[in-house]
């Protein structure tokens, strides 16, 4: 079952900015800066883009130095992953049931 909580969060992955951000971040953790230089818009953009990433459950950050150092949030990529083996889980029985029924035909 999609909660609202969790359709905003797929909202949030919309954004295709935002996959490059985490696709980045399912690397490594990066900072603003890196992320910026990797892709094609502003480091304002790029922090922007992080704080909605955050307020979804994403993306966490820590503090080194003057710098932020962002990551993703296991337990958020967790319950994205759930969610599509959900999904993915009911759209095979539902393909099972099919070929079942065809078979009994």
């Amino acid at each position: 079952m999609v909660t609202n909580q969790s359709a905003e969060v797929w909202a949030t992955l919309s954004d295709s900015s935002r996959r490059a951000i985490v696709l980045r971040l399912a690397e490594r953790p990066h900072a603003v800066r890196e992320l910026a230089d990797a892709l094609p818009i502003s480091r304002p953009a790029v922090s922007q883009h992080l704080k909605v990433l955050k307020d979804a459950g994403l993306v966490e950050e820590e503090a080194a130095g003057t710098r932020r150092i962002y990551h993703l949030n296991e337990a958020g990529v967790v319950a994205l992953r759930d969610q599509l083996d959900a999904f993915w889980n009911r759209a095979l029985r539902g393909f099972q049931d099919l070929t079942d029924r065809e078979e009994h035909r």
